[in-house]
């Protein structure tokens, strides 16, 4: 088995970022690779990502289930790749911080089985956390954005091109 936990802190009080978590849909739309998210009910849903480990990629089904919805403070899952001998789970566990903000800890857990679960897990070991801090940041990103709470954006740099020519009309008064 492997497994991470990435946390992230979010500009954006606890009730705006569960009006964003509380959707899968959302989740499964930031997943790298992300292809399509087909709604079963609450609780199930199916997504088609494009993965890759090395050289290998493939298109896979991932059918998630939401163990419980305990929100805006927790929700459990579960998720298991159609057709693979792949299966896991994690959580999302949300705190109001001091200042407003909200403290989100992720956590998952992937498990392989059968011949190919120790390559499996040696190829994707390294990856795993990873791919859950970029997932932690989107997941960030996509809920301050909507909540109107996202940093401006640092102003751009001036490309080498134009503080060149600034210096040059600065030198010779053009």
């Amino acid at each position: 088995m492997i497994e991470t936990c990435q946390t992230v802190t979010v500009n954006a009080p606890i009730d705006a970022t569960w009006d964003y978590a509380k959707d899968v849909e959302r989740w499964a739309e930031i997943m790298p690779g992300y292809q399509s998210c087909e709604i079963v009910d609450e609780d199930n849903s199916l997504w088609i990502l494009k993965i890759g480990v090395g050289a290998m990629v493939r298109t896979v089904k991932v059918e998630v289930h939401v163990d419980r919805w305990a929100g805006p403070e927790r929700v459990d899952f579960s998720f298991k790749l159609k057709g693979d001998p792949v299966e896991g789970g994690g959580s999302y566990e949300a705190a109001s911080t001091p200042d407003g903000q909200t403290s989100v800890d992720l956590a998952v857990q992937v498990r392989g089985s059968g011949p190919m679960a120790p390559m499996w897990e040696a190829m994707g070991g390294p990856v795993l956390p990873k791919f859950a801090k970029g997932f932690a940041e989107q997941l960030k990103g996509r809920i301050e954005a909507q909540a109107g709470t996202a940093a401006p954006a640092p102003a751009a740099r001036p490309s080498l091109l134009a503080r060149l020519l600034g210096w040059l009309r600065r030198q010779f008064g053009g």
